[in-house]
């Protein structure tokens, strides 16, 4: 087993915990032989927890009747796990899915005396081709999983350090605490008695306390795991997909003029008046095309896009193009946001 330095808190010298954000999919509840339930909506958290590293497990509980699951499990992820029952169309989507998000690193488990051969075509020349295919034994892919979250080694933020940003998965009102959000910190450090801009909109909100694996922290930075409670807010002005943000940067946009680059087996040239979704951190926000510039490359297009809500985001990001109505093909590709 590998150990690393542990980096201690200066303030109550708990040790700095890494945390490793997994996305577990295929048949659904196989996460469930492999970490500790949490929350749970169309989408289900699972902890593992050994020392100071942790690792945080979601399955897309509500797909693949609904794509927006798979989208956010997916998104999470620093690492997937795809569980192989058979080739079928779930499979494909999360193939594109994965590829569509860059997820480089992973596991595939082939179940049901299913030959590597009927898989490797399919994953030929996407991120999974450097996944590596293990057995299917939970309780060692939990013990891989926590050796991963051992490896990754993390020194306390600087007091400097600031230009945090949380999208929020779940919310709600706890007695005696108040308001609080469950999410993934995307980047930077949030700290406790922060005041945070709430997006989209204008609201702001104060940092009460954070929680990391039900240990009390002072700071939260990417990649964990996090609850905030908050002062100034009440859980009924909150919405999934909401971004609470130190970073300045940060944008929110209803409307967007971006290039899009679809993937190689989408059919047809996008069209104005299509409805699309963007999905982005928490946000599967509807969207219409406005305008297409195809240039020499149709699956290149420069899109105008008017969207039903804004899309909050940094410069620089990339979301994932969804096409929900009337093709079997339901990933279309990805869209560059400035």
């Amino acid at each position: 087993m590998t150990h690393r330095k542990a980096y201690y808190h200066p303030d109550n010298l708990r040790p700095i915990m890494a945390n490793l954000n997994v996305a577990i999919l295929g048949p659904p509840g196989y996460a469930k032989e492999v970490g500790k339930k949490g929350t749970s909506t169309d989408i289900t958290f699972y902890n593992l927890k050994r020392g100071e590293s942790t690792v945080t497990i979601v399955e897309p509980t509500r797909y693949p009747e609904r794509l927006a699951p798979l989208f956010f499990a997916a998104s999470l992820a620093r690492i997937a796990v795809l569980v192989v029952d058979q080739i079928d169309a779930a499979f494909g989507e999360s193939v594109i899915m994965l590829q569509a998000l860059g997820i480089r690193e992973g596991y595939i488990i082939l179940r049901n005396y299913l030959d590597p051969g009927r898989v490797n075509p399919v994953i030929k020349g996407t991120v999974l081709e450097g996944y590596e295919q293990i057995i299917d034994d939970p309780i060692a892919l939990r013990e891989r999983l926590l050796d991963e979250a051992d490896r990754i080694a993390e020194a306390p933020p600087s007091p400097e350090e600031r230009g945090g940003a949380i999208p929020v998965d779940h919310f709600f009102n706890v007695r005696g605490i108040g308001t609080v959000i469950l999410g993934t910190m995307s980047e930077g450090v949030i700290r406790k008695h922060e005041t945070l801009r709430v997006l989209p909109g204008e609201r702001t909100a104060q940092v009460r306390s954070i929680q990391k694996h039900d240990d009390d922290f002072d700071w939260a930075r990417a990649g964990d795991r996090a609850g905030i409670a908050l002062k100034n807010i009440d859980a009924e002005e909150l919405d999934r997909g909401d971004v609470l943000a130190s970073d300045e940067a940060l944008k929110s946009e209803s409307n967007l003029s971006a290039r899009a680059e679809l993937i190689r087996y989408w059919p047809a040239p996008l069209k104005e008046g299509m409805v699309l979704h963007l999905g982005h951190w928490m946000q599967f926000v509807p969207a219409r095309v406005a305008s297409v510039e195809a240039g020499e490359d149709w699956r290149k297009p420069l899109l105008g896009l008017e969207l039903d809500k804004p899309l909050v985001y940094l410069p620089g990001d990339r979301a994932v193009i969804c096409q929900l109505e009337g093709s079997k093909l339901r990933i279309a590709g990805t869209l560059e946001l400035s």
